[in-house]
């Protein structure tokens, strides 16, 4: 689980790619799958509003071959001169009994017009006298009628034969429908326009249901709406007299399309209207949206199919995806590995162009870095190596100065074997800095320096500091870099007996394993330096021998060596100092 984040963030542009490429391939599946559905819904409304129009045109003509047989009847009833004189003129008992022959022998004729439609005929007169073709059929009273919506209505346009519907629910049992359409129109003079009485021709409503019944179904309805909104006639029975100002309000929005979309009680229904200027009403025919359609498509197995296909898909694009970005992702795992542990490892060069490109750009720029950086090297080992040979001739004049002088003390003094002693060190000294200019010397010669300068170092200032040196043998032929021990020699015998009077210092040389070690350690004042192993900024402002000083030691082996190596230091106040210098085994 640790390696997580870091095999995610070397996958990152993997990560990223697929998970566009998911998001990719879902949408457009989406937007394919709901546009083929759409379009698969609108082609087959399309072409059904064209299959119904045609059904609309066939229940429109049934309505105005109905109107026309009305139309018929009723100018039938307007031309007879006979049933206007019978509802004008006040009769006696036995005229009537023989205008009411008459009149039912005129009605006989004029209702032939409509008997195909189970259409009964009633006609009122101003004189009182009314006929009617079936009385029980239509069941209101002549009172009533007079003063009837339908009749008022009427009379507000006696030029025209005006649908309406009337509900007798008072004698349902009796007459078995008690939902009616009546289509009526006043009896007018047309010369003077004045009215003599009423005709009536009504329906029920389960006859007026037939004109378009057959064309119905579970999920096809159709509903006659007047100018109202009221619900004349439909094959949902439940509904006929109710207001249906939903339906009513889609006649604005009517355009030139041949269909809508839209929503009655709570359903989504396809809607084609029309209007029916016969019966100033409207048809509407509302077929189920979801009952049209819904076993149009197979969408459950459209959408699995779709599925099916995105994960295909996505199997594709991930394997397209991994074989892409892997070999980048390896480039980018090495080049992260070649600056943590191995900056000169090469990358490898595979995959694609691009990523082949890349890798040989850094192993090209691998090699002029590691060319700059031994070009970098070689010129810091120079400049060590120039600064060391101008170190050397830099021998402190006052450490020449005091060591003569003490010579030529020794001399006066009268011993001659002491100060030859002190010359021939001074001589070997001189020779072995000066004159060697080599980077490195062995253990030996490094010992044979550092006696010399204790020599003359203990003939100047007495003998009060011991210097003992316990060295290896197998590690005197062992080569390290020139003057790296006297510096801390010259610290010990210089500073860090400053409050004892005596002590002493030992010199070690061991190895360990395939480590050099060199220890320098007194038992002299010792200092506080607040943490093991860190060197002290030395506040002096020369050395007594040369210009070498302690942190100058530990930057040219750390130079030559690398920062595995170099100097450490332990020491305590009252206690001592000890100096460890750790040393690669270099054999010459």
């Amino acid at each position: 689980m640790k390696h997580l984040p870091d095999h995610f963030r070397h996958n990152g542009l993997f990560a990223i790619m697929f998970l566009i490429s998911v998001i990719s391939i879902i949408s457009v599946s989406v937007i394919i799958t709901w546009t083929t559905f759409r379009m698969s819904e609108t082609f087959f409304i399309d072409k059904f509003s064209i299959t119904n129009a045609k059904v609309m045109n066939q229940i429109k003509d049934s309505f105005e071959s109905y109107n026309y047989s009305i139309v018929l009847a009723s100018n039938n009833i307007v031309q007879s001169g006979k049933l206007r004189t019978i509802m004008t003129e006040n009769q006696s008992n036995a005229q009537k009994m023989r205008a009411y022959f008459q009149m039912g022998e005129q009605m006989k004729r004029t209702k032939s017009n409509v008997d195909a439609y189970e259409t009964e005929i009633l006609i009122t007169g101003i004189n009182g006298i009314s006929y009617a073709t079936n009385r029980t059929y239509w069941p209101i009273s002549d009172d009533e009628l007079k003063e009837h919506s339908i009749t008022k209505n009427s009379l507000e346009q006696p030029k025209r034969l005006i649908y309406q519907y009337d509900q007798r629910t008072e004698y349902t049992a009796m007459a078995g429908d008690a939902k009616f359409i009546v289509a009526s129109k006043p009896l007018m003079e047309r010369i003077s326009g004045s009215i003599y009485g009423m005709m009536y021709f009504t329906i029920q409503e389960s006859e007026f249901r037939k004109f378009y019944n057959s064309y119905t179904s579970t999920g096809n309805n159709v509903f006659i709406l007047d100018k109202t909104g009221i619900i004349v006639s439909s094959n949902q029975s439940g509904l006929i007299g109710d207001k249906a100002e939903d339906l009513l309000s889609y006649t604005k929005e009517k355009n030139d399309d041949r269909y809508l979309i839209g929503n009655f009680m709570g359903t989504d229904q396809i809607i084609f209207m029309e209007y029916l200027p016969s019966l100033d009403m409207y048809l509407f025919n509302l077929i189920d949206r979801e009952s049209a359609i819904g076993d149009l498509i197979n969408k459950k197995q459209i959408v699995l199919i779709c599925i099916c296909i995105v994960v295909v898909a996505l199997i594709i694009v991930f394997l397209i995806s991994r074989r892409m970005t892997n070999s980048l992702s390896k480039l980018v795992k090495q080049i992260a590995d070649a600056s943590k542990y191995n900056f000169g490892q090469y990358v490898s060069v595979t995959g694609t162009y691009e990523t082949r490109q890349i890798g040989k750009a850094f192993n090209s720029m691998l090699d002029e870095l590691n060319d700059y950086l031994e070009q970098l090297v070689l010129f810091q080992k120079q400049k060590r190596n120039a600064e060391l040979a101008a170190l050397q001739q830099q021998i402190n004049p006052h450490f020449l100065y005091n060591t003569l002088t003490s010579i030529k003390f020794m001399v006066q003094q009268g011993g001659r074997e002491e100060a030859e002693e002190t010359i021939n060190s001074l001589i070997s000294l001189l020779q072995n800095t000066i004159g060697n200019v080599s980077e490195t010397i062995t253990v030996e010669q490094e010992i044979t320096n550092l006696k010399n300068y204790v020599l003359i170092n203990q003939k100047r200032y007495g003998d009060r500091i011991k210097v003992n040196y316990l060295l290896a043998p197998d590690c005197l032929h062992y080569e390290i870099p020139k003057l790296i021990l006297q510096p801390f020699i010259e610290n010990s015998f210089f500073h860090g007996f400053n409050h004892k009077t005596n002590g002493f210092i030992n010199v070690m040389v061991w190895k360990e394993q395939d480590t050099l070690i060199c220890e320098v350690m007194d038992n002299g004042d010792g200092m506080d330096i607040g943490s093991k192993s860190k060197l002290p900024k030395t506040k002096r402002k020369k050395q007594h021998f040369t210009g070498i000083g302690v942190r100058n030691v530990n930057e040219r082996i750390q130079i030559l060596f690398g920062h595995n190596y170099g100097v450490s230091i332990d020491s305590k106040l009252g206690e001592g100092t000890r100096i460890k210098i750790t040393l690669p085994i270099n054999v010459k």
